[in-house]
């Protein structure tokens, strides 16, 4: 076991971080004021690949293994936690599947354009009664002759407001009846389909969050992602692997959370002395460091099982819950630590933790996450 970065991932981290620092970082603070999609930024990552991160070659992605698709989420939220979220869920939950499941013409005919970043894609699973209760889907899908319309509500969703191509979670008659779904892959330009207003949210405002309408949207046969009644297993595929991704993110978070709170106590003078001289801010900054390490391998142990072929439920959800527990600790400490400062947003650190919170929530609360661990130990033969 090598716990040395080799090479590559030492490059690939260098160049995010250069890109992120140049290209992002100074429009972060109007970014989240405005609650403003930066396509002028998506502009400049589309020719690097960062649509397409873990895209085969030949569907124009970059083709990179997970540890390196995880310190490219981590170096990008680590300034941006909203555009980190936008590529992380486009990657994952956006793209993932249809190469997973989706038939050789699904791959030619939609993930070139999600790889190229053309089209954002989204993942429509969260309802009004369903989030957590995956099974409790109520949106329709009605099979005709020439293919299924689509009838029901998405809130909640990542990428929404400029989605193209999205994945949509529904039941037919014949499924609902089994309390199983199916996913269908839908183009924004599809009549009957809609964006409503974006979300007004605490964090992530960057990320234009938003409900959408199905209203009688029909879709041909042939966008139906695997086998009709296959969504469950498509969606439980895909939200392990978006799991590390939101792991990367939270990590993200906690990274910068902790830079500044370190930098900004060297700086601070009380007593004549600067904070970080005493024994309670020093206890702090050490406690943030060792999390912010176990986070990290936590999740990079999630990514390597990934890469070599072996389960990774468990060890996904083990990193989600651990790394955006780690990025709400350490970025209250962060804010702690800068005093009445650190609640002004004049201060990065007051953005970090309001985006820090919903790491815990989507793509499966902490709650959630326990009980996918508890199940694989309980899984196990005695």
């Amino acid at each position: 076991m090598d716990f040395n970065p080799c090479t590559k991932h030492q490059l690939i981290r260098k160049s995010v971080r250069e890109f992120a620092e140049n290209e992002i970082k100074p429009h972060v603070s109007d970014l989240d004021r405005e609650a403003r999609f930066p396509w002028e930024i998506v502009e400049k990552m589309k020719p690097l690949n960062f649509f397409g991160l873990q895209t085969p070659r030949e569907y124009g992605g970059a083709d990179l293994d997970t540890i390196s698709y995880a310190i490219v989420i981590e170096e990008i939220s680590r300034v941006s936690a909203a555009l980190g979220l936008c590529v992380t869920v486009h990657n994952s939950v956006g793209i993932y599947p249809i190469l997973k499941f989706g038939t050789k013409t699904q791959k030619t005919t939609f993930v070139p354009d999600l790889a190229g970043g053309a089209r954002i894609g989204a993942f429509c699973l969260t309802e009004a009664n369903a989030g957590s209760d995956a099974g409790g889907v109520e949106t329709h899908a009605v099979e005709v002759a020439d293919g299924y319309v689509l009838n029901g509500t998405k809130i909640f969703v990542t990428n929404g407001g400029v989605c193209g191509t999205i994945l949509v979670f529904a039941v037919s008659e014949t499924e609902a009846k089994k309390g199983l779904a199916s996913v269908f892959i839908v183009e924004k330009e599809r009549p009957g389909f809609s964006v409503g207003e974006i979300e007004d949210l605490c964090g992530m405002r960057a990320n234009p969050v938003s409900s959408l309408f199905f209203e009688d949207c029909k879709v041909p046969h042939e966008n139906l992602l695997g086998r009709m009644g296959q969504g469950i297993k498509i969606g439980l595929s895909a939200l392990d692997t978006g799991r590390i991704g939101i792991a990367a993110q939270a990590l993200g978070i906690a990274q910068a959370a902790f830079e500044a709170a370190a930098s900004y106590a060297k700086e601070r003078q009380q007593f004549s002395r600067p904070i970080s001289k005493f024994q309670t801010i020093q206890n702090y900054l050490a406690d943030i460091a060792t999390e912010i390490d176990a986070s990290r391998l936590l999740l990079y142990r999630a990514a390597a099982r990934k890469d070599s072929g072996q389960p990774f439920s468990a060890e996904s959800s083990m990193a989600k819950l651990h790394c955006s527990a780690t990025a709400r600790k350490v970025t209250d400490l962060a804010v702690q630590i800068h005093g009445g400062y650190g609640y002004s947003k004049e201060y990065d650190v007051e953005r970090y933790f309001r985006d820090a919170k919903v790491t815990q929530i989507y793509e499966g609360t902490s709650e959630v996450q326990k009980l996918v661990i508890a199940r694989s130990i309980l899984s196990q033969p005695s």
